[in-house]
């Protein structure tokens, strides 16, 4: 630790990171590796403290706001572009 400066908030990030992919996920697909981390990114970052009370629905409507008018196609989310589906 060099005064303030050090390395342990990104060692925490990157801990409950890899302890989400093998506990939660069990496995993670690399083309979907960057929406893991957008998680991991989003649930760090939005935390409540005593100066900013956020509760798990303050956190629910701030998702699903950003959801509304977007659409996620079975081709995107696996990344099979060309297959047919059966």
């Amino acid at each position: 630790m060099n005064g303030r400066v050090h390395t342990n908030g990104m060692e925490n990030f990157w801990s409950l990171l890899k302890r989400g992919i093998s506990g939660t996920y069990v496995a993670v697909e690399p083309f979907h590796l960057f929406r893991y981390l957008d998680e991991q990114l989003f649930v760090t970052t939005i935390v409540a403290t005593k100066e900013n009370k956020i509760t798990d629905a303050d956190r629910f409507n701030m998702v699903i706001s950003q959801i509304v008018g977007k659409r996620l196609t079975f081709v995107q989310l696996t990344g099979k572009v060309g297959e047919t589906i059966h």
